[in-house]
This record gives structure tokens, sequence and C-alpha cells, in this order.
């Protein structure tokens, strides 16, 4: 349920409101808009008396919420989330491009991804230390050298990093060295992980899970921000489906519908969405024009000999050319690069 405050209700009245709700036994989650604020309500609403909340002063109106997820609807906050990870605005104006390699290999690798990426215009480094793989004798990652050398890769180009934790034990480690904690695709319904980056109050960016529906995608945000963290990035990365061309089914509709239900920014993984890397450039215009936040990009100095999904990384040369024509199809739907 939530209460609409009438235009000009005062901070006091709309304090006594959320402290009836408390009272009441209820949680508060308090949206201030530019004409009105909504005061959300989190619990058990079945006992509350709407009619009695209506006489309290400065209330317009009681709504009640039927969809299960609640404070990721634009219900509960009607205005767009604009998260800030050092200074740079995800689900603003500017569309933000998130690329690197998929994994940290090296030190000579991700510095030379990391500086490729910066001057081609990418806002944000992307690289794995912790790979979750299909198989355990795949390549697993660095672990905690990997985030030490993101760390240094973010000193020397000054971009924020973002970057992929699997376990609640591992949160504490990773933002010591990350400046927004991934949470995979094969761990979207790890809920225990969910309350974890909730509870670290740092910007997450949270993939659908492979076959998981869309109103599961925001229940697993739901978790995050139920921790008082709303600082998440919802990343569509593409579904399984029974096509066997390319690795995963993208869903550009999924941008949309989402951009209509929550009001938290939206962002599109073409590379693993797709696997394969010539098409990750129309799969990213294709996301920029269904209204997406940013992009997820793997790059590789040598895609050929990466140890984790070369396939569908593209090579320095190609990102930027990929950075120049996306610039257009950005400016046609009112954004910037």
């Amino acid at each position: 349920m939530i209460i609409v405050m009438k235009q000009g209700a005062t901070d006091t009245q709309i304090a006594n409101v959320c402290a009836r709700v408390e009272q009441l036994g209820c949680q508060v989650h308090l949206s201030e808009g530019q004409e009105r604020s909504i005061v959300g309500i989190i619990g058990d609403v079945r006992s509350l008396d709407r009619a009695q909340l209506e006489r309290l002063e400065g209330v317009e109106r009681t709504v009640p919420i039927l969809r299960p997820y609640k404070l990721t609807s634009r219900d509960f906050q009607p205005q767009d989330t604009v998260v800030s990870i050092n200074g740079i605005a995800v689900g603003d104006t500017q569309l933000v491009v998130m690329a690197g390699p998929c994994s940290v290999e090296s030190q000579e690798q991700l510095l030379d991804a990391a500086r490729a990426v910066k001057s081609a215009g990418a806002h944000i480094l992307r690289g794995g230390a912790f790979k979750p793989r299909t198989s355990p004798y795949s390549f697993q990652g660095l672990g905690e050298e990997g985030l030490r050398l993101l760390a240094e890769a973010r000193r020397e180009t000054d971009l924020p990093v973002v970057t992929e934790v699997m376990a609640p034990e591992q949160v504490p480690l990773v933002t010591t060295y990350a400046d927004v904690l991934q949470v995979g695709a094969r761990n979207m319904q790890n809920f225990a992980l969910l309350h974890a980056v909730g509870e670290a109050q740092r910007p997450v960016l949270l993939k659908r899970g492979m076959m998981a529906t869309i109103e599961e995608l925001l229940m697993a945000a739901e978790y995050v921000l139920s921790h008082g963290n709303e600082r998440v990035i919802l990343c569509e990365r593409g579904i399984r489906t029974f096509e066997k061309y390319t690795r995963n089914t993208v869903d550009i509709s999924a941008v949309a519908v989402l951009k209509q239900l929550t009001h938290l920014p939206v962002v599109v993984d073409p590379s693993h969405g797709t696997g394969k890397w010539e098409l990750v450039e129309p799969i990213s215009r294709a996301a920029v024009a269904a209204g997406a936040d940013g992009l997820l990009i793997e790059v590789h100095p040598s895609p050929e000999t990466a140890l984790c999904d070369g396939a569908q990384s593209l090579k320095p040369d190609r990102f930027r050319q990929m950075m120049a024509g996306l610039r257009p199809v950005a400016q046609a739907v009112g954004r910037t690069l």
C-alpha cells in the first residue's frame, strides 16, 4: 500500500504519517517528488484501516499495490532512480558503458584492456576476479590477486571498477577493491548473497538469471532494496531459449517493460547475451534504441588467447568503432555518450 500526500503537505504532516504507520507495526519508505510525497508501507497491511489513514492531516488518498515487488515498483517511486558511481550517473541522460575483459588474467592483459576502453570512451571498467564456470576444470579466476589488479587499473585509468561477488562471505573482501558489486546470472536468486550486498550499501549490478522472469528479477532486486540500498542497476544479459545459434537470447523487450515497471536503471550485456563478438554491436544499438541506460561489453586485447569467453569479446579497435556507431543512435533517443 502507498499513501499519497497532498500537494504542499508539510514535513511535520509527513513525519506524523510515517510515525503512525510505524506504530501500526509496518515499515515506511518515503519517496519525495517534485509535486508531492509518497509514503510506501512495507509489511502486512491486511490489518490497516485505509479510511483511518486517509483521515490523517496531509493525506490525499491511499492506494493498494497488488504486485509482489514494492520498493522496486514505480508505484512506490515514480521518478527514475539515478545511481551515482564515483560521479558517473547511471540512469540519467548519459549512456554509461562498462567495458573490459570477462576475466582478469594478468596485469598486462588487464592494463592493456583498461587503457583501450578508457581511450574509446568507456566510463567503468569491468573484469572478473571470481568466475562461476559450468565446468570445475575451467579457469575460475585469480581471486584476490585479480581484485588487486583491478584496483591497480583503477588507479592508472581513474575508471571505477565493477566485478562479480559469488558468495556472502566474499562481500567484505570484494568491497575493499570494487566500486560496484556484480551479482551474476547464476546467483540472481542466491538470497543470502542478495541480503549481503544489500547490507554492504554499495552499488549493485544485478544480472537477470538465464531462466528468470522479469518479475523474478524485480523480486531479487527487492531483497537488496529491503536493506535500504537503493543503488541497484538491473542487467538484461540474455535468457535461455530453444535457439542454438546464439549463446542466449537477448530479451530487448525486457528493457522497455522494465522501464515501465521499475524506477531502477537498466543496462544490457550483449556479450553474454549473444556469445558472438560480431553480434555485439548490432544488439548494443538495439538496446540503446529500446531505452537501456547503459551497456556491459567484453573487450580483450587478444580474444583468441582469452582464458574465458574469447568468442564474445571485442578487440580494442572494434570496440572503438562500436562506440562511434552508438553515438548517433544515442542522440536519436535523447541520450549522450
